[in-house]
């Protein structure tokens, strides 16, 4: 399973994984709006990976396929 990642012109550290390049027809228009002007940043083939960095491949895969898209939020802020 290929995948395509997006960063938003509004939120950094924010991503968007969708299954097919360009198509934002599944991503609600709550997320489009805060986002702002997606930008494709890479292609991901899961079918090869076992980890990425701030998500499980499965979790990626689940979502893409029920949802047709995944948000990656960035990490909580540490106050430590």
């Amino acid at each position: 399973m290929k995948c395509h990642v997006y960063k938003g012109s509004r939120k950094p550290d924010t991503y968007v994984f969708l299954r097919n390049r360009d198509d934002v027809s599944r991503l609600p228009a709550e997320i489009i709006a805060a986002m702002g002007t997606l930008t494709h940043v890479m292609e991901l083939d899961l079918a090869v990976r076992q980890h990425l960095a701030r998500v499980d491949v499965e979790t990626l895969k689940s979502a893409i396929v029920e949802r047709g898209f995944y948000l990656q939020l960035p990490p909580p802020l540490s106050l430590a």
